[in-house]
């Protein structure tokens, strides 16, 4: 999402507290919240073997997380369909952000060590 873009329309926020009440009123809202902007952010780069900290504010940063959801869907093809309707209360409430509503699974088994 676009970071130097304000603060949601009201209209959107109403829209988010009804779509999450549904979805915690079906069992999938687990957890979610929203982020500070990356003024506040730290990071740590691992590279090479180091770590350094590096805070912020980043002026590169085109784009920036904004919040997090933790939902649960009994499958992929049900997860898809939520994700649409979030991304269409931003269209339809928010029409001038411009963002990318990513889904990703949890992975429940530990991934097999690779060599980076």
């Amino acid at each position: 999402m676009q970071e130097d873009i304000g603060a949601p329309p009201q209209a959107l926020m109403d829209a988010m507290d009804a779509y999450i009440g549904d979805q915690a009123q079906g069992g999938h809202f687990l957890d979610g919240g929203g982020l500070y902007g990356t003024e506040d952010a730290i990071n740590f780069v691992v590279r090479k073997g180091d770590t350094t900290r590096v805070d912020g504010p980043y002026a590169e940063a085109k784009e920036v997380v904004g919040g997090w959801a933790l939902l649960q869907f009994d499958s992929v093809e049900e997860a898809v369909a939520g994700q649409l309707e979030f991304a269409e209360l931003h269209a339809k409430y928010w029409p001038e952000c411009e963002m990318v509503a990513t889904l990703r699974q949890i992975s429940e088994a530990p991934s097999e060590a690779t060599e980076a």
